[in-house]
C-alpha cells in the first residue's frame, strides 16, 4: 500500500488543477503558435520570438511535469470534516498569544499553499510542528533564528461542515 502523501485542503488542490490547466490549455497553445509562427520566419539563431518561446515553452512544460507530479503526490485532507475540534490539526485557524500578550492568527495548510502573508503556514513549518495536538491554553515554544519563542494557544477554529 502507498504511504499517505502530505496533505492538502481542497481549496489549493483546486489552485494547484487551476494552474495547470491554465498553462495546459492557453498558455502552451500560445507559445506553441508564437514559436510555429517565428519559426516560419527564416534564420531561427537570430529570431528572438523564436528563441524565447522555445525558453519559455521549457518552462512551461518543467512546471506542468512539477504540478502534475505534486498533484498525484499530495492527499487532499478537508479540514471541515476533522472531528476532534479542541485539539491543532491540519486545517486548524489558530489564535496565539506570546508573553507579551501579543496577539497571531495562523490556519495550518499544506505546504503547497502556505502564504505567511495572508497568515496560512505550511504543515511542515516549525510553528505549524509545535502546535500540532494542542489544546486551548497549552503553551508551545518554537525554535526561531532569533531564538526560542514561547506561544499560548488562545483558540481553535476550524471550517463549518
Amino acid at each position: 500500500m502507498k504511504p499517505a502523501g502530505p496533505p492538502i485542503t481542497p481549496a489549493g488542490m483546486a489552485a494547484l488543477r487551476t494552474r495547470y490547466d491554465h498553462l495546459l490549455g492557453k498558455e502552451r497553445p500560445e507559445i506553441v503558435e508564437i514559436v510555429s509562427w517565428a519559426a516560419g520566419n527564416g534564420d531561427r539563431s537570430e529570431n528572438g520570438d523564436y528563441l524565447y518561446g522555445r525558453k519559455r515553452m521549457r518552462e512551461i512544460d518543467r512546471e506542468l511535469a512539477h504540478l502534475a507530479r505534486r498533484m498525484k503526490a499530495l492527499r487532499v485532507v478537508d479540514p471541515a470534516r476533522q472531528e476532534e475540534r479542541d485539539k491543532v490539526f491540519f486545517g486548524a485557524t489558530v489564535e496565539l498569544a506570546d508573553e507579551d500578550d501579543a496577539r497571531m492568527t495562523v490556519t495550518l495548510v499544506g505546504d503547497d499553499e502556505q502564504d505567511a502573508s495572508a497568515g496560512k503556514i505550511g504543515w511542515s513549518a516549525p510553528l505549524a510542528r509545535a502546535l500540532r495536538g494542542a489544546g486551548i491554553g497549552d503553551l508551545r515554544t518554537v525554535r526561531l533564528p532569533s531564538g526560542e519563542k514561547e506561544w499560548e494557544v488562545m483558540t481553535i477554529e476550524y471550517p463549518p461542515i
